[in-house]
């Protein structure tokens, strides 16, 4: 775990988990991301450096970022942290990482969340959307590639139902933290994005989405090139300055 204190006190916390496919990203991948979220919403943030697949396949991650997320809830005193005020989340499959993580804590009556933050999340390893058809190729992750990705992550085809991998198949997302879902629109992974917070909803999880119009899966990293990056970046530092412990 890499960790990013923006000042001295007793601060919120962020948990983090890098998008990749499971397969890539880093501590370093994410690094700017992270600082600018620390630095916009004066929150501690806790990077993840979870194994990954295909030497690590599933559950590997999700054993990881629960360790990681009980390590941190556990060691707040003297990390800092205000232990009433911790978030999750993550970008793409950090993002779906982050929804189990809120599932789990729930179940576990052990940890409360207080809020969940998902970036195009990868929440349906079905792989099966209409959106996985509309923005197949053309649109830099292509749906070929992201079924390789799912094919290095899941030791078997019957896997992608567990509701680890896939938390939109979760028996019921009741009593999880309120979210902010953050979508690209010319994603093969916006159906999903978009059917996990209208499951959230019909829960009655409190749950702010957006859509942004004309950007692609990965853009959160692109912050450099594409202002609509950094838009989303203070998206995310507003919600956390936001969230109730």
């Amino acid at each position: 775990m890499r960790l990013y204190r923006p000042a001295d006190g007793v601060l919120p916390a962020f948990i983090f988990f890098h998008g990749g496919g499971w397969v890539v990203g880093d501590l370093d991948t994410h690094d700017v991301i992270c600082r600018q979220i620390a630095t916009q919403a004066n929150v501690v943030v806790m990077a993840v450096d979870y194994r990954l697949a295909p030497e690590h396949r599933f559950p590997a991650a999700v054993e990881d970022a629960w360790g990681a997320t009980m390590w941190t809830a556990s060691h707040a005193a003297e990390l800092g942290i205000d232990a009433r005020r911790i978030a999750v989340g993550g970008d793409s499959a950090g993002g779906g990482l982050a929804a189990v993580m809120a599932l789990m804590a729930r179940d576990s009556r052990k940890l409360r969340i207080a809020l969940q933050v998902l970036i195009y999340p990868v929440v349906d390893l079905r792989a099966a959307t209409a959106s996985y058809s509309k923005f197949a190729e053309g649109y830099l992750l292509t749906s070929a590639a992201m079924k390789w990705y799912i094919a290095q992550y899941v030791p078997e085809p019957d896997a992608v139902r567990d509701w680890r991998a896939s938390p939109l198949l979760a028996p019921w997302v009741h009593g999880v933290p309120p979210a902010l879902i953050i979508a690209a629109q010319l994603d093969p992974l916006v159906d999903e994005g978009d059917a996990y917070a209208r499951r959230l909803k019909g829960a009655r999880v409190p749950v702010e989405y957006h859509s942004l119009d004309g950007m692609i899966h990965g853009f959160l990293t692109m912050g450099g090139k594409i202002d609509a990056a950094n838009h989303a970046v203070s998206m995310v530092a507003d919600a956390l300055r936001r969230m109730n412990g």
